[in-house]
């Protein structure tokens, strides 16, 4: 377990050895003595977070809402800046989910979450009470993350798989950074636009063009803490100018891109989410079904 500073705040920081049997999924554990205020800033993943400490953590939300112990949020969660995480002997395992593969992992479309956050006992009923046991019983975070890569792995070969014209209109938009358009990748799957923001947002859980702007502004934002000018990050992130992003910025965040650049949040991603913590987006290969294997051209 390495160790993370941010001001005063100190927080012990593990990752697995070796990455999911999962294409697409990602953890990082972690252990913070006292979690005061984090801001949560919107990624292009469905987060599960996975609570198994002395204190559970708390979501302060929108309009006095709070959520305790162990979560799923959608992506984008935490848009507008209005959510905060806090607890005491915070113990947990988080994990960063595709889109493509988290209805399958879930059992449950990223949609039903509404953009939100919701609790993982509502969503498993028992078995994330179990679950939450077995990870306070593990002797150490080596057995944590396989006991976690085991369950989602399981729950991923039983889950149904997204359309193979979703899951490559997704891999486009990440692999373009967030500038895709959405004309072109209905074109590309030969859909209509209609046909493709219905059924994109019904499996993904997020619209395409809000996708695309997502993936846009956490691309921008880890350069941003990586300490590139605003100027700079604008223009090669494809914002039309710096005014642009500072908008797109204070409207995923509501603060500023000087404020963000120092965002815990994202700060700790070099040490826990190699590569930037965006999960490998899945690729051909014989042990993927056929709804997440990319298509050989148009249909």
């Amino acid at each position: 377990m390495r160790t993370f500073r941010h001001g005063a705040a100190e927080w012990g920081v593990a990752c697995p050895q070796r990455p999911s049997r999962v294409a697409g999924l990602a953890m990082a554990g972690f252990r913070v003595h006292d979690l005061e205020a984090l801001r949560m800033v919107p990624h292009p993943a469905v987060t599960l977070l996975l609570e198994f400490g002395a204190g559970p953590t708390v979501l302060d939300c929108a309009a006095g809402r709070q959520e305790r112990g162990s979560v799923v949020a959608a992506p984008g969660f935490g848009s507008g800046g209005e959510v905060r995480a806090r607890g005491e002997n915070v113990e947990c395992v988080q994990v960063r989910l595709s889109p493509v593969i988290a209805r399958a992992v879930l059992g449950a479309s990223p949609a039903d979450l509404d953009g939100g956050v919701v609790s993982l006992d509502d969503l498993w009923g028992r078995e994330a009470a179990r679950f939450r046991e077995q990870l306070g019983e593990a002797a150490s975070w080596r057995d944590r993350f396989a006991l976690t890569d085991a369950l989602l792995a399981r729950r991923f070969e039983a889950g149904p798989p997204v359309d193979p014209e979703v899951a490559r209109a997704w891999h486009r938009i990440v692999d373009s950074r967030g500038l895709a358009r959405v004309d072109e990748l209905a074109a590309e799957v030969g859909w209509s636009r209609k046909r493709l923001w219905s059924r994109f947002r019904s499996q993904l859980g997020v619209p395409p063009k809000r996708a695309v702007k997502l993936v846009r502004f956490d691309h921008a934002a880890h350069r941003l803490v990586a300490g590139e000018g605003a100027a700079r990050v604008a223009a090669d992130a494809g914002y039309a100018d710096q005014s642009h992003l500072h908008r797109d910025v204070m409207a995923f965040t509501g603060a500023t891109p000087a404020t963000v650049a120092g965002e815990p949040f994202l700060a700790v991603d070099d040490i826990a989410w190699p590569g930037r913590g965006t999960p490998a987006e899945p690729r051909a290969s014989g042990n993927l079904p056929p709804g997440l294997r990319p298509l050989s051209g148009r249909r």
